[in-house]
């Protein structure tokens, strides 16, 4: 093959020396437009995963670069002076010049060209005369640019303020230095990559950054290769501690704001992107020369093992982009954590660090508990003591209430509509479907959306309290869980709107019935989408009416016996169509800007908790955003939920979605719980009422690891229960938990220990003398010199 690369960084050179050692007859030529000696940046970090499998494909590379790396297990947290140290995690990082002239030295010994102080030719002409174009040429791509048609790229600059840097003072392990300044809140990123250095970025909200007056410098072009030295100059006055009279280290330093790089496809014809230029993920999470060099390791191989280029890139595209947007996601979750990281600036120390540590959801609580059995001691006690509890146990087996509703543990069973009542009527399925959730350990049990007239139901298989009939069959729910659980059940009461008349949801979900169908409302005429119902606009004698239907089923739901009731103002239903922008285009005071829009949900929300007896909460359920352009987004959520707490919300239930077919939510382990973050710490918690983190939360140490960082307060999981409806206990077992928070039935007690499933989870003999003792974390520093040995 003839293989023209466009950039000489690490992903290009290592495609090319890969490639060469593959097949020695490829003709390879790479254009660089800087000099060899020319780099940017300190350091570069990697994973082992990743240098096994540089190991795997070159040893030459590999054992150069080893030989060259600073490792170090350890990392190392300042909160506004208190430190902490976490050990067992694993790190290895060099100086990226050192990197560049390993990959330098290796093509030049395979054979390979590489044009140095040298644009390269026009793309068009490199396709006509190579078989394949790889565009290495970082964040900036002229290649992707120029195809954009193609591979449609999406550019998120993001709002912190970044400037790279590097110091002399050798750091011993991974630092994270968080300073509260009379400005705000700066931080600091940093690890050691040599004998002589270590990485040292400083970042910071723009806010934060003018306060400072680091903005002086703002609009100012600097030529490449020249850094911002005014700036510099006071990031080290305001640093001078954290240097200890260290000097800071510039490489084309100035102010940056990162941007994330996404293409809807990586390849076009014989051309194909790698590394930056088909993605970034933020620094905090790992290193975008990790990820090139991966990505030249995936190409590689497709190229020699398919027969065509086509082929090929399919292959690497299809194998590369489910690990990228993997990183991609957990480095989202990371840099959005360090935007807001002022939100967290009240936190107990120990609990900062701890939430500091799985921002990205990467890093668990079990995940810490096995390298660093002490610190996750520290964090479980401190969690236990700050909530007044008499035992340290596992944070979702704490006790928890809200309103003055008191609950065993902060597990909820979420609402999750079953589709087989008849006449609105739950029968023995709804016992069985409830009761074994209560029976099986949770909290607070949640029924499905009930509907709180005909006309407001999804389908013809939804519940309702709109008759007697209807509350003397809740009835028998709730008198099951109370007499044979520990759990408390909550009623969710909601109105359709636009997506009433529905099939089952086996039988075609959101599609319209064809018979037996009823008229729909909302506040404007417009449908879900295509295919829906178009619903008729509310009149005010509809509001009324809707508001009477409220007030009468929460009347008949506390006659029932329920603990809690939640108002369902989420997922596109009547409440939740009247907050969206998208589904309320009214012109009276119903419609428009966002308080107008939440008028008629409160008005419902107010006769609500009226009807309902004061002793027992009332909760809302919102969607914190609509994930489509022009809807509401997490920061219409914060004054949403800070408007229900207003008017008496013990709690806020922290969904998204569903209010428009057209939406694509970011799908991920736990996608939902940052808009539950931030308004558990914005609203929630200095107003005195509780945050219930959903969606996608699945395990217990996801559970236990929300929790512990101060996410939420609640976790509410639907799916796990359908597939557990004894998750909760099970989850005891696993954890060797036996209290209160898990108290199993007495008819149950027998299955508290976890059965053995082969021989190899039997019991075993003692056979040693002398008990193993709990091991300490791994704690390894970096010391100069150490690589040398």
């Amino acid at each position: 093959m003839r293989i023209a690369i466009v950039g000489g960084g690490p992903g290009g050179l290592y495609l090319a020396a890969l490639m060469k050692q593959l097949d020695p007859g490829h003709e390879i030529t790479v254009w660089e437009r800087n000099a060899p000696d020319d780099t940017f940046g300190f350091g570069v970090v990697f994973s082992d995963e990743t240098l096994g499998g540089i190991e795997n494909a070159d040893t030459v590379v590999h054992d150069a670069m080893e030989s060259r790396f600073a490792r170090w297990t350890d990392i190392d947290i300042e909160f506004d002076g208190h430190p902490f140290t976490v050990g067992g995690q694993g790190f290895a990082a060099m100086a990226r010049k050192d990197l560049l002239h390993i990959l330098q030295e290796r093509a030049a010994e395979l054979g390979v060209t590489v044009h140095y102080r040298t644009l390269a030719p026009d793309v068009d002409e490199l396709r006509l005369s190579y078989d394949l174009v790889v565009a290495a040429d970082g964040i900036n791509s002229a290649v992707r640019t120029k195809y954009a048609d193609a591979f449609v790229p999406s550019l998120d600059q993001r709002t912190n303020k970044y400037m790279w840097l590097g110091t002399d003072r050798v750091f011993e392990a991974f630092q994270f230095l968080v300073k509260q300044t009379g400005f705000g809140t700066m931080q600091i990123h940093g690890y050691p990559f040599s004998d002589d250095g270590s990485t040292f970025i400083v970042e910071m909200a723009e806010d934060v950054w003018r306060k400072a007056g680091l903005d002086s410098t703002e609009g100012i072009q600097f030529p490449p290769g020249v850094s911002d030295e005014e700036s510099v100059a006071r990031i080290r006055e305001i640093f001078a501690d954290e240097l200890a009279d260290h000097n800071l280290l510039t490489n084309n330093s100035r102010w940056l704001n990162f941007t994330t790089v996404r293409n809807e496809r990586w390849h076009h014809h014989n051309v194909v992107l790698l590394g930056d230029a088909a993605h970034t993920a933020h620094f905090s999470i790992g290193s975008g020369t990790k990820l090139a060099m991966e990505d030249a390791l995936a190409l590689a191989a497709c190229l020699h093992e398919h027969p065509t280029v086509d082929e090929a890139l399919t292959a690497y595209e299809t194998e590369r982009r489910p690990v990228v947007e993997s990183t991609q996601r957990a480095a989202q979750a990371s840099l959005e954590w360090f935007e807001n990281i002022g939100r967290y600036a009240d936190q107990d120390p120990a609990q900062f660090c701890f939430n500091l540590l799985t921002r990205s959801r990467r890093i668990t609580f079990d995940n810490l508990k096995d390298r660093d059995p002490g610190f996750a001691d520290l964090i479980e006690r401190g969690f236990a003591e700050a909530q007044g509890a008499a035992e340290s146990a596992p944070a979702m087996f704490q006790p928890f209430s809200i309103g003055g509703l008191e609950l065993k543990n902060r597990i909820v069973v979420s609402p999750m509509d079953m589709y087989s009542a008849v006449d609105g009527v739950p029968d023995d399925f709804h016992i069985v479907h409830l009761g074994s959730k209560a029976l099986g350990g949770a909290g607070l049990v949640m029924t499905e959306m009930v509907c709180v007239s005909p006309e407001g139901r999804i389908t013809p298989g939804c519940t309702g309290l709109w008759n007697d009939t209807q509350r003397e069959a809740w009835t028998r729910v709730t008198s099951f869980v109370h007499e044979r659980s520990t759990a408390k059940i909550g009623l969710q009461l909601g109105h359709s709107g636009r997506k009433g008349s529905t099939r089952l949801m086996w039988e075609g979900i959101d599609e319209p019935l064809v018979e037996g169908n009823w008229e729909v409302v909302g506040p404007s005429p417009l449908a879900y989408g295509k295919g829906c119902h178009t619903p008729r606009e509310m009149t005010r004698a509809d509001m009324d009416a809707v508001v009477a239907d409220f007030v009468s089923a929460a009347r008949r739901g506390a006659d029932a016996g329920f603990d809690l009731l939640e108002v369902h103002a989420a997922h596109g239903y009547l409440l939740s169509s009247f907050l969206s922008p998208i589904a309320n285009r009214r012109t009276d005071e119903y419609g428009g800007d966002l308080s107008n829009r939440l008028r008629f949900p409160l008005e419902v929300f107010d006769a609500v908790r009226s009807a309902f007896p004061v002793d027992r909460p009332v909760t809302v359920r919102i969607s914190a955003t609509d994930w489509a352009p022009d809807g509401n987004t997490e920061h219409d959520a914060v004054e949403i939920a800070r408007a229900f707490v207003a008017h008496g919300a013990a709690a806020v239930d922290v969904s998204s979605g569903q209010v428009t077919k057209d939406e694509k939510p970011a799908y991920g382990r736990s996608y939902q719980t940052p808009f539950a973050d931030r308004i558990r710490h914005e609203v929630a918690a200095p107003a005195g009422a509780a945050v219930i983190a959903v969606g996608a939360i699945s395990s217990y140490d996801d559970v236990n690891s929300i929790l512990l960082a101060g996410r939420a307060d609640l976790c509410a999981l639907g799916r796990t229960h359908l597939y557990n409806p004894q998750w909760t206990l099970q989850a005891a077992a696993e954890q060797e938990y036996r209290g209160p928070g898990a108290d199993w039935p007495a008819q149950f007690a027998a299955g508290r220990r976890k059965p053995p499933t082969s021989r190899t989870d039997a019991v075993r003999p003692r056979l040693a003398l002398l008990r193993e003792t709990p091991r300490d974390a791994v704690h390894l520093r970096w010391t100069p010199g150490r690589a040398a040995e």
